[in-house]
């Protein structure tokens, strides 16, 4: 057993698969940092995350076209969010009660649409994105084909990652941003029209985790199941945490769980004696080590969770 692990054929797919499963995780915690940044918590991402995989599932079914499916994905995410912005923004309703709802909701609504869509069918296939090969790094043994054969995604959310990280530390608006999560009283009292601010991060939020959602379909499955999301949206949270709050740490701390549920696959594969709800539980179990790890040394935003109302104290 032990031979067949510590090989180089092993190390490959444990890397190719690490990083196929991070991606999604990178696109909603990338999406959740930019709303956390302005004071807004949202648990309901797993909802999001949801909202894009089936947008993007009809979308790509009814229109034979992958590109439409993304776009039905973003806008499928973007919906979710919304709703939270409304209650949490316009109504300034509690944050997490909101989160914790719209994830239930959304449960049922996708599960539902998809009954409709599937008119009995038990099974329904999309096409996926191919994976794009670049000359020369491709060839580079272990990493090459984990970070340099992989689809037009893969590579855009590492390019979105390095923008997100500049756009925070050398841009105006990205430091209002940052403000508004410290201090949204004196942000406001400066010019920074707070509410503006966090109406955009819920948009980014949606539309990043619609595509998050997204990704798993058009992406890596080429279908659609019900909960399919399967708890990646609070583990993309748990990234975001891990992460300090910043679009590098997210993207970290992405490959750190993607790896995690990636081993547990591999070993199943490998037939390595454990049960197979044991090997599952591994990236969650990481989950909790690393969030327990990080206690203490948090950046999050001072005013998290916590409703803006202008006016007020």
């Amino acid at each position: 057993m032990l031979e067949q692990i510590f090989t180089i054929t092993f190390f490959t797919a444990f890397l190719a698969a690490a990083v196929r499963m991070a991606v999604p995780l990178i696109y909603a915690a990338l999406g959740e940092v930019f709303l956390e940044k302005t004071g807004i918590l949202n648990i309901g991402l797993e909802g999001v995350m949801l909202g894009g995989a089936f947008g993007s599932f009809a979308g790509a079914f009814y229109s034979k076209s992958i590109f439409i499916g993304f776009l039905c994905g973003m806008l499928g995410g973007c919906l979710v969010s919304l709703i939270h912005g409304f209650l949490c923004i316009y109504l300034s309703q509690d944050q997490s009660v909101s989160g914790i709802a719209l994830n239930i909701f959304m449960l049922g609504v996708t599960s539902f649409g998809y009954k409709l869509m599937s008119a009995g069918e038990a099974y329904q296939q999309v096409k996926t994105l191919k994976a794009i090969r670049i000359p020369v790094l491709s060839k580079i043994p272990v990493i090459g084909e984990a970070f340099f054969c992989q689809d037009i995604m893969t590579y855009l959310v590492v390019l979105l990652v390095i923008l997100a990280a500049v756009y925070y530390k050398k841009t105006s608006s990205g430091l209002a941003f940052a403000a508004i999560g410290e201090n949204p009283q004196s942000a406001d009292a400066a010019g920074i029209s707070v509410y503006r601010y966090q109406w955009i991060a819920i948009v980014v939020n949606g539309v990043m985790g619609g595509i998050g959602g997204a990704v798993l379909v058009l992406v890596q499955l080429g279908k659609f199941s019900e909960n399919m999301i399967s708890g990646r949206g609070y583990i993309a949270l748990a990234a975001v945490i891990l992460g300090r709050y910043t679009p590098f740490g997210a993207l970290g701390a992405a490959f750190v769980f993607g790896g995690a549920n990636a081993l547990q696959i591999r070993l199943q594969a490998l037939g390595v004696p454990l049960p197979t709800q044991a090997l599952a539980m591994l990236p969650y179990v990481i989950t909790l080590v690393t969030l327990l790890i990080s206690i203490g040394k948090s950046n999050q935003p001072d005013k998290l969770g916590k409703p803006y109302i202008r006016g007020s104290r």
